[in-house]
């Protein structure tokens, strides 16, 4: 049965929609009887992925795919720097917080250093981006003694129990909480001629305004810096700043979600917020972390940690272990000795510019946008309107994935193509990126 949550995904394997071909079949057969229905497959035609190498993922025969959307892998699949420091890590010792170690504290001075305008001062570790956000939003209501939330109308910011309340892009079987209020993402293709800071602070404002008058004191402004999830939407350069005034005369905090934009992916700073000229109350921060050991966290000022450290004790079995601390490090001293995030900058840049290209014989290329690493491309069934076209983005996510390149689509219309490639791709591999993407418009509107 096609759940609500299965067709809200572009990219999504639909049982019963193609012929998947019978060891497939078996295999999605038994994975279904092990774990049960509530996880999804990526693609019409599934994948079977057995070995990561740099940018590559290769298939049971040694079919190498171009994986240019999973930035977990953000230094490439299990890059050798990363894996040696954990496998040297868990042979001496693998334990949790409770115990002194030079590791936690090494990262958490290395984490503080890249943000030395701000007034931000503490680290505390997490598995995952998720639960960072649910601390985030913890320390926000202890801070502020409010519980009001504002996001963007197709955010992600996590699964746990309270922040899938403020996460509007799980879909409409998941309820946003009634402390809630969404706002409207800042995209300059969807408003020509606007001031998008201007627009951006006035709909803030307004989200505080209702919080106000039905009786919720705000507690947090929280964005995606590059707002991924509404369909990348990077420019212009800061037009957050009057929404953070806005929250912050309110009383709220700003949080800015880096799980996403973090770790150099802007290929300008090492996060996306950064771009903004904004200081931060609290930064969350995950996938790329460990470059695929579970490691996440948040960098908080003194002044929003005080009360919840004085009066709430933190303590999470697996974040801050030693293994995934020295993963971490690995991945900032990669970085840095690797020059990644001018990298991104550089090939960041020949695929925006490629893409852009083909748009003079795609109409249906709209709009491509991005920033370093990081590219938007959306699709449009007619450049007058600008209609979102979800059919042909699915038809192209699909195509692209058997000729061997993978990716996703985002924003509310399900027509952005979301590229978030590794921060190791090569000028090479954005060509090959290009070609196959020209192919695949291509294909994709001949079978309209």
């Amino acid at each position: 049965m096609n759940s609500t949550t299965d067709l809200n995904m572009v990219n999504a394997y639909i049982p019963g929609r193609v012929d998947v071909g019978p060891v497939t079949a078996a295999m999605i057969e038994r994975r279904d009887a092990l774990l049960g229905p509530a996880y999804r497959l990526m693609y019409e035609h599934p994948l079977h992925i057995v070995r990561g190498e740099g940018v590559w993922l290769i298939d049971p025969e040694g079919r190498r795919y171009l994986d240019i959307y999973n930035n977990v892998a953000s230094l490439g699949h299990c890059h050798p720097a990363v894996t040696e420091a954990i496998c040297q890590q868990v042979k001496v010792l693998a334990t949790n917080t409770r115990y002194l170690h030079d590791t936690i504290l090494e990262l958490a001075e290395r984490l503080l250093a890249t943000v030395p305008e701000t007034e931000l001062a503490h680290l505390m570790l997490t598995c995952t981006g998720s639960e960072a956000n649910d601390v985030a939003y913890r320390i926000a209501q202890v801070r502020t003694g409010g519980t009001g939330v504002i996001v963007t109308e197709t955010a992600y910011h996590g699964f746990t129990d309270a922040v899938s309340k403020f996460s509007p892009s799980l879909g409409t079987t998941v309820d946003l909480g009634a402390h809630v209020r969404t706002v409207p993402a800042p995209c300059r293709y969807h408003a020509e001629g606007v001031d998008l800071a201007e627009r951006f602070t006035r709909d803030v404002e307004a989200a505080i305004a209702d919080l106000k008058r039905h009786g919720i004191k705000p507690a947090m402004l929280l964005v995606d810096s590059v707002f991924t999830s509404d369909g990348i939407l990077p420019e212009p350069a800061g037009f957050l700043k009057g929404a953070v005034d806005a929250i912050k005369r309110a009383g709220g905090l700003f949080i800015a979600d880096e799980v996403q934009p973090g770790f150099g992916r802007t290929g300008e700073h090492m996060w996306g917020f950064q771009r903004h000229g904004v200081s931060p109350d609290i930064v969350t921060m995950g996938k790329p972390m460990g470059n695929g050991q579970p490691i996440a966290g948040l960098l908080a000022t003194a002044d929003a940690l005080a009360e919840f450290g004085k009066n709430s004790r933190y303590f999470n079995t697996f974040a801050g272990n030693t293994v995934s601390c020295a993963a971490a490090l690995a991945v900032l001293d990669t970085i840095e000795k690797e020059g990644l995030i001018q990298h991104a900058a550089r090939v960041g840049k020949l695929l925006r510019d490629g893409i852009a290209e083909l748009a003079s014989r795609h109409e249906a290329i709209g709009d491509v946008r991005g920033v370093g690493m990081f590219v938007g491309v959306e699709l449009v069934s007619d450049r007058a309107t600008r209609a979102p076209d979800r059919e042909l983005t699915t038809r192209v996510v699909n195509r692209m994935r058997d000729k061997g390149v993978l990716l996703s689509a985002c924003a509310m219309g399900h027509n952005v193509l979301k590229i978030r490639p590794p921060l190791v791709l090569s000028a090479e591999q954005a060509r090959m990126v290009i070609e196959v993407l020209d192919e695949a418009l291509g294909f994709a509107a001949q079978a309209q």
